[in-house]
Parts: structure tokens; C-alpha cells; sequence
């Protein structure tokens, strides 16, 4: 039981922690999207730090090759004046720089390779941060419609249905009040009308309405001739 008690609580709060993710998603989206383009930023910014430091050694090698160049130069005019001590004295140095040029070019070409490399991860870094603030703007744009959904009253298109049916059945009585009032109108004339007639036949002007044993004993007798 307690064992049980214990995976309720826990259960309990993953569900409380989850849900207040879930109703905080759009702000901690946001944060996420703020440190991500910030981490982009920061690339872009060390993909330059690199970049500089590559042209400062080229430009390093420049200088150095322009030394060696000059060196080897005086060197052979010493020679040509037989100043072989200086001469010798100048290749040493020149040494020294053909290796610094050989340790500079090695390292343009490590920086050279990791500018690549860094330029391909901040380009893949920059696209894909572009997807997500189209993806975001998606969310924010889904949000503001959710939003607007929730101000408006949820019953309203039941609400729309219902008068609209109430309505119908108002004409519909209103309909059938009117036929039934001039169904009365006609009735009351028709009525007076036959009442009149009635009158006037009893009071011996036109036809008789009532067809009386007379007159139907003589119909009867012009059938038989």
C-alpha cells in the first residue's frame, strides 16, 4: 500500500510538472529560441575570431617570406665581396626564418580547415534557427487564434441554431393564423350570402331553394313520358 501511495504522489507530480509545461510551452519556446539565436550568434562571432587569426598569419608569412627574400639577397652580394663571415652569419638567420615560414604555412592551413569546417556548422546552425522562428511564428500565430476562440462564447452557434428554429416556428404560426382568419372572413360571407338568398326565395323572389314534393313529382313525371 505504501509502495502504492508513494507511485500516486510521483504520478501525481510528473502530471502537475507536465501540465505546467504544457501551459507555459509557448514562453519557454520563446526562451529556447532566444538562447539558440544567441548561441548562433556567438558562432558567427568565433567563426570570425578564427578568421582574423588566419589572415594575421598570412600576413605573418608575408613578412617573413619578404625577410627571407631580402636576406638571401645580402647574402649572396656578401659573398660576391668576399664577407663569407657575414654571409654565414645571414643564412643562419635565414634558417631560422624558413622555419618560422614552414611553422606559419602549417598553421594557415590548420585555420584555413577549421574556418571550413566552423562556416558549414554555422550555416547548418543559421538554417535550422530559420525553420524554428518559422515554426514559432507558426505557434504564436496558432496561439492568437486559441486565444481569440476562448473570448468567444462557446455555445453561441447552438444558441444561433435555436433562434433560428424559434423564428421558424413564429412564422410558421403567424402563417397559420392568417389562413385561419380568412378562412373565417369567407366562411362569415359565404354564410350571409346563402342566408340572404334564403330570405328572398321564402319571401317569393326567384327561385325557391328548398325543392318541394311538387316539383319533384312533375320531374319525375316528364322522365317517364
Amino acid at each position: 500500500m505504501f509502495k502504492q501511495l508513494i507511485t500516486l504522489a510521483r504520478g501525481r507530480t510528473a502530471d502537475g510538472s507536465q501540465a505546467m509545461l504544457d501551459a507555459n510551452a509557448l514562453s519557454i519556446l520563446r526562451q529556447q529560441m532566444r538562447d539558440a539565436a544567441n548561441g548562433v550568434e556567438k558562432s558567427r562571432k568565433a567563426v570570425a575570431v578564427v578568421m582574423a587569426y588566419g589572415e594575421r598569419e598570412k600576413t605573418s608569412l608575408k613578412r617573413v617570406e619578404a625577410q627571407i627574400k631580402d636576406l638571401e639577397i645580402r647574402a649572396m652580394d656578401a659573398l660576391k665581396q668576399d664577407r663569407e663571415d657575414l654571409a654565414t652569419e645571414a643564412a643562419g638567420t635565414i634558417a631560422q626564418l624558413e622555419a618560422e615560414r614552414d611553422t606559419t604555412s602549417k598553421a594557415i592551413q590548420v585555420y584555413q580547415a577549421q574556418i571550413a569546417r566552423l562556416k558549414t556548422c554555422l550555416a547548418e546552425s543559421e538554417t535550422c534557427l530559420r525553420e524554428m522562428q518559422r515554426g514559432q511564428h507558426l505557434a504564436e500565430a496558432n496561439d492568437k487564434v486559441h486565444r481569440i476562440r476562448g473570448v468567444m462564447p462557446s455555445g453561441h452557434i447552438n444558441d444561433l441554431k435555436d433562434a433560428e428554429a424559434t423564428l421558424k416556428r413564429l412564422q410558421e404560426r403567424q402563417e397559420h393564423a392568417e389562413a385561419t382568419a380568412s378562412a373565417m372572413v369567407e366562411l362569415s360571407v359565404g354564410s350571409s350570402a346563402e342566408d340572404m338568398s334564403k330570405r328572398l326565395a321564402e319571401a317569393g323572389h326567384g327561385a325557391p331553394i328548398k325543392t318541394d314534393a311538387t316539383a319533384v313529382l312533375e320531374r319525375l313525371k316528364k322522365k317517364i313520358k
